[in-house]
């Protein structure tokens, strides 16, 4: 049986400013890439800011990699006209602990509701592609407790499996932080599991 997946997908670094016209309105697209929903505030007033003219700053952000959790705004726009397609847009691309924001400046004609879904999912869809999308291992950490004295053993493994260390405190009784990739995390408790002065737990 195959495993699933312990990779996701998100963006190296926030993508470049687009435009997109659609009847003299302005439909400015940026992605970024969030690891919280408390750095999603701060950006959309940045881009408020930057764009003091525009009347609508829609927006829908992805965190999380099992358990997803998702907003989605139209910023005063119709229902679901604006941070629905932009969620849309996420989806279709796969990306996640990411920010997508499209800033509006009216240009004079109404594009009505069905206008505005597909420009706001060009918006969206042009600062993806305009991105840097890349792929990420899902990690899992242990923290393992050991005396001084089996120091070389705890190293020894860390080396062979290619293991990385998180946090270590070395005295007579030592800790250590360790991550390791999700899909490896039975085959790594065990091995720590079976030499029996170690202690071994899951974070």
């Amino acid at each position: 049986m195959e495993k699933p997946s312990d990779t996701y997908k998100t963006l190296s670094k926030p993508s470049e400013e687009i435009l997109f016209k659609e009847k003299k309105s302005k439909f400015f697209g940026y992605a970024f890439p969030i690891q919280s929903e408390e750095e999603v505030k701060p950006i959309i007033e940045q881009l408020r800011k930057k764009h003091h003219t525009a009347g609508h700053v829609c927006y829908a952000w992805q965190l999380g990699t099992e358990q997803l959790n998702y907003r989605a705004n139209d910023d005063g726009e119709p229902n679901n006209s604006a941070g629905l397609p932009i969620y849309g847009q996420i989806q279709s691309f796969e990306v996640t602990n990411i920010l997508v924001a499209v800033a509006r400046i009216f240009g004079g004609t109404k594009l009505g509701v069905g206008g505005l879904i597909s420009a706001y999912k060009t918006g969206a869809q042009l600062a993806l592609e305009n991105s840097n999308i890349i792929e990420k291992i899902i990690q899992v950490q242990f923290e393992v407790f050991f005396e001084y004295a089996d120091m070389d053993k705890i190293m020894r493994i860390i080396k062979q499996e290619q293991l990385s260390i998180v946090s270590q405190k070395m005295e007579l009784d030592c800790t250590i932080v360790i991550s390791v990739r999700k899909n490896d995390k039975e085959k790594i408790f065990n091995i720590f599991s079976e030499i029996h002065t170690i202690k071994i737990k899951k974070l």
